[in-house]
């Protein structure tokens, strides 16, 4: 009976060690954010290549934690304004940072 008492206790301290272990370190996504984030990108991708204004082979799209980056290069304003609104309009999205840049005439 002690024995059995002592074999529980010790599976319960490794098993508390177990689940302290394979918790994500902090300040890298988990699995769900990381899978969250790369449909976000997949979506976004999709409305860009979709999109008859947008080049979408220049404009770089990256996401962490739910926000959203854009970089690259357009031709106008508009352009990257666009990019920007159908970023925003994803689900998920909680930030935009707009990071293209107008190319030089």
């Amino acid at each position: 009976m002690r024995m059995n008492y002592r074999l529980g206790k010790t599976l319960a301290v490794l098993a508390l060690f177990l689940a302290v272990a394979c918790d994500s370190k902090p300040g890298t996504p988990s699995t769900g954010e990381y899978i969250d984030d790369s449909v976000i990108t997949t979506k976004l991708k999709s409305a860009i290549v979709n999109d008859p204004t947008l080049k979408s082979t220049e404009i770089n799209v990256e996401t962490y934690k739910g926000t959203v980056q854009l970089s690259g290069f357009v031709n106008s304003v508009a352009e990257m304004t666009q990019a920007e609104v159908l970023a925003r309009s994803i689900g998920g999205v909680s930030a935009v940072k707009n990071d293209i840049r107008l190319k030089n005439p």
